[in-house]
């Protein structure tokens, strides 16, 4: 439930359309909803302008398919499932198609993304890069989370430090950009180039892609949080959800 649906049952109490009690029944599922094996936390969207999302790992495909069906049926922005398995990816469409929700499923390497109910593109100007065709599964991930939220992202790839001339025709999407995510392994020195040229906000996601001494993505974190660009925000390895949220809190719109 978010800000417009509050909205709308103390409207329908105030014009008499809504008793008192049914808008309490309503009402009641705030803040979560208790399923047992997960607390639904249907006031995030309320409290915070964003969906809770649906993390597949740890869960079964039937608790997936519950948590869904609950979050459609009682709630009504966007719902997102990540890093699930296929039976949890498959599962969590059942729940959606019961809906029309249109589930919109991303197979991004063993792992699924799906989207249902996603929400209106908001037409703000957000711009994925990456630094090698390698790092494109977190930017995928990224890029799923984005366009459930209404911020479609431009991904552009391979764009790396070892050809920066690759770079030559993105600067006019970097310049123009309200936010820029950066998907980054080996070194994680993509950040730095394009947080010192970029005016907008500057999300750094380093990747596990690299050789020995890139120590799964060690490297690229610690490289990236020691940038020389000024005000690079950095999230874990492999993050990509991660920095897809850090981007709608910075373009959140007021209520």
């Amino acid at each position: 439930m978010d800000a417009k649906n509050v909205d709308e049952v103390l409207r329908q109490v105030a014009s008499g359309e809504l008793s008192v009690d049914a808008a309490l029944t309503l009402l009641a599922r705030l803040p979560f909803a208790d399923l047992g094996s997960a607390l639904i936390d249907h006031h995030r969207s309320l409290r915070q302008g964003f969906p809770e999302a649906v993390y597949g790992p740890g869960k079964s495909a039937d608790e997936v398919f519950a948590i869904v069906t609950e979050m459609l049926e009682h709630g009504s922005g966007p719902v997102i499932v990540t890093r699930a398995d296929e039976l949890q990816g498959r599962a969590a469409m059942l729940a959606g198609r019961s809906f029309a929700a249109d589930p919109v499923p991303t197979q991004i390497g063993e792992h699924w993304t799906v989207v249902l109910r996603p929400a209106p593109d908001r037409g703000r100007r957000v711009v994925i890069i990456t630094a090698g065709t390698a790092d494109g599964p977190v930017a995928d991930e990224c890029a799923a989370v984005l366009h459930a939220v209404g911020l479609t992202p431009t991904v552009l790839r391979d764009r790396g430090v070892a050809g920066l001339h690759r770079l030559a025709d993105a600067l006019g999407a970097i310049a123009d950009a309200e936010a820029i995510v950066v998907v980054a392994g080996m070194e994680g020195a993509l950040a730095s180039v394009i947080g010192g040229i970029a005016a907008a906000p500057v999300v750094a996601v380093p990747t596990s892609v690299g050789y020995g001494a890139g120590l799964e993505g060690v490297t690229a974190l610690l490289s990236m949080m020691a940038s020389c660009a000024a005000g690079v925000c950095v999230v874990g390895i492999d993050n990509g959800f991660g920095a897809a949220m850090a981007v709608v809190r910075m373009l959140r719109e007021p209520a």
